[in-house]
């Protein structure tokens, strides 16, 4: 007995994001999710599913400096950014 292949499945569409430093769509992979939780921290998200309010940039530092120059980042998470949490998002950033 010999079995016929049914019709091939389309490929799911992958979740596609913007970067709020240089403002490309990519893939939700390809970013690294920057999230304030809801008692208001700001934190790089490494599983991409921490509760809260999300933004998207690349692995590079430089999205990251040109989200931050341009108060793209404070927009996008709706909260000033101080210069700790800065440098806390850098090293999150260089260590992924």
């Amino acid at each position: 007995m010999t079995q016929v292949a049914g019709p091939a499945r389309p490929a799911r569409p992958q979740p596609q994001r913007t970067c709020v430093g240089c403002q490309q769509v990519r893939s939700k992979r390809e970013l690294i999710r920057i999230v304030r939780t809801p008692d208001g921290q700001i934190r790089v998200d490494r599983s991409g599913r921490q509760p809260g309010r999300g933004a998207y940039v690349c692995p590079r530092l430089e999205c990251l400096e040109s989200a931050i120059r341009t108060h793209r980042l404070e927009r996008a998470l709706g909260q000033p950014i101080s210069g700790a949490v800065v440098e806390e998002l850098r090293g999150g950033l260089q260590s992924v």
